[in-house]
């Protein structure tokens, strides 16, 4: 299964889950939490940490987020973490 870059205007294709994470979290600019001011890296990783750090509601408010969005993120996260080897990401980005 290819997997698309879904940060705004890339839409890099990569084999697998793991490349298109360690992707966004070194080729896309950092952004700041909308709810904690935490600067994480964008992508999965920063709806990881939205989603992981905070609640659905905080999520709502800071980002003026929908019932669909949350779906949509809550949907990603599922099928990332599903596929994803999270221990290679990691050690990717130790490097």
């Amino acid at each position: 299964m290819a997997w698309e870059c879904g940060i705004a205007g890339c839409g890099t294709v990569f084999e697998d889950v793991e490349s298109a994470v360690v992707h966004q979290a070194t080729e896309h600019q950092r952004r700041e939490c909308g709810v904690c001011g935490t600067v994480v890296p964008d992508g999965y990783l920063a709806i990881r940490h939205a989603f992981t750090e905070h609640s659905r509601a905080e999520y709502v408010r800071a980002y003026g987020a929908s019932s669909e969005d949350v779906r949509e993120r809550e949907e990603l996260l599922e099928e990332v973490e599903s596929e994803a080897d999270m221990q290679s990401i990691a050690t990717e980005l130790k490097r």
